[in-house]
């Protein structure tokens, strides 16, 4: 099964609180949530939909899959494509606290996670992907078992809050899969992880 992410970030590289509310994540005293609001046109929202609806599984940490849960999980059938994808499909969780998730067709990985997302890896056939999960997407790469990860790039700099990539951390290459911009300057970037990069010496 293929790993892959999708992550919306803005251009300083910021993915904390980019949903509609701008009280979603206020950790470390971040107030500029709500970022990613009313960015992006018709194409790139179509493309955030069908990416969704190719997935055959989920896996999430633990705080994106309370903020979803509470969104997503409570919307009713064919309000939302997003939605359907989401309540339809089995979701994994990796969490240490979490014992008995309310979300239908969950199941709690709190193990030895490289194992279990190593099992699921070895079916050749499917997709499993990974949105939001910031903690959980750089333990990912930092594993090795990023198969391919799209950015999605909001043309904002916030100038505060959680970075998808850390100041001190694994250093990767990318192979570029694809590129594409939209009518309001949203960039979606598609890489593939090739190993670490060639320095010059």
């Amino acid at each position: 099964m293929k790993l892959t992410t999708m992550t919306q970030v803005t251009v300083d590289g910021v993915m904390q609180g980019n949903g509609g509310a701008s009280d979603e994540d206020r950790r470390s005293g971040f107030e500029r949530g709500g970022w990613a609001r009313g960015k992006g046109d018709n194409e790139t929202r179509t493309f955030i939909n069908q990416t969704y609806a190719r997935a055959d599984a989920f896996l999430f940490g633990r705080r994106t899959y309370e903020i979803f849960a509470r969104g997503w999980g409570v919307m009713d059938r064919g309000s939302h494509p997003i939605a359907d994808a989401l309540n339809t499909k089995p979701k994994y969780l990796a969490s240490t606290t979490i014992a008995d998730p309310q979300w239908a067709d969950t199941t709690v990985l709190s193990g030895d996670l490289a194992a279990a997302i190593g099992e699921m890896k070895a079916d050749p056939a499917g997709e499993l992907q990974v949105h939001g999960s910031g903690a959980l997407i750089r333990w990912l790469l930092a594993n090795d078992l990023v198969d391919e990860m799209t950015l999605v790039i909001v043309p904002v700099v916030v100038g505060q809050g959680m970075r998808l990539f850390p100041d001190t951390g694994p250093d990767i290459a990318l192979d570029l899969v694809d590129s594409r911009a939209d009518s309001k300057g949203v960039t979606i970037q598609i890489y593939r992880p090739t190993g670490r990069p060639q320095y010059a010496s």
